[in-house]
């Protein structure tokens, strides 16, 4: 068991090597940094010299990759791709081109974005997990087919839509909550109601549908008739075997999901004005601060790589085979 976590371990640093480097060559080959250092000062004409000092202060004016002109180390210590991205592996993230601390940021955000996030995974993952159960109880018949249906139907809807709908109607029409906005400590509830109740409405059509699937591929098995031989009710078959043997892909599903408590929801938390991580993302998008862009680009790949080796040790658990590969 230890030996097959290191293993999973060890794979991730070439990973996450591969994604720095791929990720610094792209912000590099579109923008070069003069063209930063244009966009940041945001003037029409902007002499060299502005340019040159800009540049200085921000650590942009050292080769990108091999400094030919230093001595010794300092021929790859003096590069950019090295103040800039080799400290991120240590989770220094530096200073924002703007001039604020990313970590102080980063630590800061991240709690709004957890506190959206999380009931929002665990409240749809109960409710997917539940309706696509009875869809499969009652297979075959008119409410597994009227369930079908409006899955399809919640899955044609734009995200956009439940979030102005809900917004207009829940918010503004009855006043139950907040349009938008956050507050910290217990006084933000009432404030995340409502994305969290948006968040788990729009995924249902997707995610039932799923797991109906998953759980579809089971119950044809033969430990499934055999339990049924034994005198187990259909309800005791899906909830004690079908469940439980569905547990490996369902894993493989939430996992994609994982980085998004930490990074949070993009659109989500710039609708409803939450400050976390996820809008976080948008203004540095806007107002083109490549530092911070680069520092959640990684933090994003750090997290996705975890959520795969927590995914792994769960599967030795569910499974025990898995082990043995």
């Amino acid at each position: 068991m230890i030996h097959y976590i290191i293993r999973r371990f060890l794979y991730a640093f070439p990973l996450l090597m591969g994604v720095n480097i791929l990720t610094f060559v792209l912000f590099f080959i579109v923008n070069s940094p003069d063209d930063m250092a244009r966009m940041q000062l945001g003037q029409k004409h902007v002499t060299e010299q502005s340019i040159n000092n800009w540049k200085q202060q921000h650590g942009y004016d050292v080769p990108l990759l091999w400094n030919a002109d230093a001595t010794g180390e300092e021929k790859i210590t003096r590069t950019i791709f090295y103040q800039k991205s080799v400290g991120l592996f240590l989770f220094r993230f530096g200073v924002s081109d703007s001039g604020r601390n990313i970590g102080a940021d980063i630590q800061e955000r991240m709690w709004p974005s957890l506190a959206l996030a999380l009931p929002t995974l665990c409240v749809g993952l109960m409710v997917d997990i539940t309706f696509a159960l009875l869809m499969v109880l009652f297979r075959g018949s008119y409410l597994e087919q009227s369930g079908i249906v409006l899955c399809v139907i919640l899955m044609s809807i734009s995200s956009l839509f439940y979030i102005i709908g809900g917004q207009f109607f829940i918010a503004k029409l009855l006043r139950l909550v907040p349009i938008s906005g956050y507050d910290d400590g217990l006084a933000a509830i009432k404030f995340l109601v409502l994305p969290v109740l948006i968040g788990v409405c729009s995924g249902i059509g997707s995610g039932v549908r799923w797991y109906r699937t998953l759980f579809l591929e089971e119950v044809e098995k033969d430990y499934v008739r055999t339990a049924r031989a034994k005198g187990l009710t259909e309800t005791q078959t899906l909830f004690q075997h079908v469940l439980r043997n569905a547990l490996i892909p369902i894993l493989t599903g939430v996992v994609v999901i994982l980085p998004l408590l930490f990074m949070g929801s993009l659109i989500m938390e710039s609708f409803f004005s939450i400050p976390g991580l996820g809008s976080y993302t948008i203004d540095a998008i806007n107002s083109q601060d490549f530092a911070i862009v680069r520092a959640m680009v990684f933090l994003g790949s750090v997290l996705y790589v975890i959520g795969l080796l927590l995914t792994d040790i769960s599967y030795t658990l569910v499974d025990p085979r898995v082990r043995l590969s």
